[in-house]
């Protein structure tokens, strides 16, 4: 789940814990939502504080990255594309000889 994703969940859940609660504890609407509001501010608040210990451990981990793989896959790919710019080099030479050919006036024939 991504942390933004995280935090709009936790928000939502802290927003219908804090009216049930406004619902048992308070006798008026503005009890009701003064509950509601501090008690969603607060799982936002968290649901913040979460994510960043979470991002901030996630990121201090080192991890293996396989460069030699990498860089044969890379060399495989360049090799390939080279191969295709030389095909499609090749397929407009012949394509620009035949409009050439094509254009001139055959012998015979009235413009």
């Amino acid at each position: 789940m991504l942390g933004e994703n995280f935090v709009y969940f936790f928000t939502v859940q802290g927003f219908f814990v804090g009216i049930i609660f406004g619902i048992l504890k308070s006798f008026d609407a503005e009890g009701l939502l003064v509950y509601t509001f501090f008690i969603t501010t607060f799982f936002y608040l968290f649901a913040h504080i979460i994510v960043a210990f979470y991002f901030r451990t996630i990121t201090a981990k080192a991890y293996f990255f396989p460069k030699d793989e990498h860089e044969l896959d890379l060399d495989i790919f360049v090799k390939e594309i080279n191969k295709r710019e030389k095909l499609i080099d090749s397929v407009c030479k012949i394509t620009k000889a035949a409009v050439k050919i094509n254009a001139q006036e055959m012998p015979g024939q009235k413009s």
